[in-house]
């Protein structure tokens, strides 16, 4: 069976984090330039995101693929951006991430990608199902990095309001994930 539009378009944003990565360690004082082409993959990966869940949803093009590959990326992406800008931080006048935000964003995601595992591996399947909380999370993450690459003044208001999402979205994630496990252990007793 071949990909979809819709799983295309989401490999191809998987393919433009090396890209946005590369672009993004490679920032330097003599290459101020390199933000705004890293701004432009960026939002090109988040916007590609928003058409393949369109396209999925109205084309009836949801697949397993899909399911798998679109969390997939969206957490390559998030990761490696709040990753590669805290590393290329000294290349930023004001607005950089603290290192205990970094961690936080980040180890919720760790946490999740281990938690499907699991739940890969107990139940023998995986239905990755974004939820409003989940969802609320990513869209201020993304302006989290925007606002890190725009240098706006108010981004710190939206770390602080991404970290509450993500502590909430994480706590109700593992909490369904648990709940997966043990419906699974008690329908095979």
């Amino acid at each position: 069976m071949s990909l979809t539009f819709a799983n295309k378009v989401t490999v191809g944003r998987i393919l433009l984090v090396p890209f946005f990565i590369a672009t993004v360690l490679s920032l330097s004082p003599e290459r101020p330039y390199l933000r705004w082409v890293a701004l432009g993959l960026f939002l090109t990966a988040v916007i590609s995101d928003v058409i393949d869940g369109y396209i999925a949803r109205m084309h009836h093009q949801k697949t397993k693929a899909g399911a798998i590959l679109d969390p997939l990326a969206d957490k390559m992406l998030l990761i490696s951006a709040f990753t590669c800008l805290y590393i290329r931080r000294g290349n930023f006048e004001e607005i950089v991430f603290p290192l205990w935000f970094v961690v936080a964003i980040i180890s919720r995601d760790i946490i999740l990608l281990l938690g499907a595992m699991i739940i890969q591996l107990i139940t023998g399947q995986l239905e990755i199902e974004a939820n409003r909380s989940g969802k609320t999370t990513a869209f201020l993450q993304i302006v989290c990095i925007l606002g890190m690459l725009l240098q706006w003044s108010f981004t710190r208001i939206f770390w602080y309001m991404a970290l509450i999402a993500t502590i909430i979205s994480g706590v109700i994630y593992i909490k369904e994930g648990i709940k997966l496990i043990n419906d699974n252990g008690s329908s095979s007793h």
